[in-house]
């Protein structure tokens, strides 16, 4: 994975005012920390940042933080955003070595069709990210799940993906990540009939004349 360049600066000082100034400013507050270093308070630009999260590699994108000369070989981590703006309010930076395996969340990519699907059932999507280990050159930038073969009530689950090349999956075995099923619709259609059936015996049954009760 390519690594991108980000310059930041040493932050004097902290606090919420502080903080509002250098956002207004278009800075954003962050800090490094991490393997054997004190953490730094530091600043970044809020356009350069963007475009350093904005790759396809996502938040798993590997950056070389300069700091007052100094290389370092980071990840982005607990990225605070204002949830109106959007804009970005924190970021932490965590320091990793190249020769050393880090744990990261990677996005899970549905591929193929499901002939589940063409005979009228429904994907659904319940995991979006799978957590793996690896070394920081290894670091994928998705991970692909094939359903060309899942018809309905079939499922994919963690233990079923085969590993990218250089990594090591840390997700449950048993989590399930996409399955084809039956749509709503199609249940009631079929009970429907059933109870239909049952309505109409019972009517059938209590419209039916009573016996004679004998005698002259």
């Amino acid at each position: 994975m390519a690594e991108v360049v980000l310059d930041a600066e040493l932050r004097d000082g902290r606090g919420k005012g502080i903080a509002r100034r250098l956002r207004a400013a278009g800075k954003v507050p962050a800090t490094l920390y991490g393997r054997g270093t004190e953490p730094m308070a530091l600043t970044v630009d809020a356009r350069k940042l963007l475009a350093t999260l904005s790759t396809d590699a996502g938040a798993n994108v590997l950056i070389d933080l300069q700091v007052a000369g100094d290389t370092h070989l980071t990840l982005a981590r607990e990225v605070s955003r204002d949830p109106i703006r959007g804009s970005y309010i924190h970021v932490d930076f965590l320091k990793i070595a190249h020769d050393q395996k880090i744990a990261v969340g990677v996005p899970i990519n549905i591929e193929g069709d499901s002939p589940g699907v063409k005979e009228g059932g429904v994907l659904e999507h319940h995991l979006w990210q799978i957590q793996l280990e690896c070394l920081p050159g290894n670091v994928p930038e998705r991970v692909s799940v094939d359903v060309s073969q899942l018809g309905i009530g079939e499922s994919l689950h963690v233990g079923d993906i085969t590993p990218p090349e250089g990594t090591e999956i840390l997700s449950p075995a048993d989590e399930l990540i996409v399955a084809c099923v039956v749509p709503q619709a199609m249940k009631v259609e079929a009970d429907v009939p059933e109870a239909a059936a049952g309505e109409a015996a019972t009517a059938a049954g209590e419209a039916a004349p009573a016996g004679d009760a004998g005698g002259s």
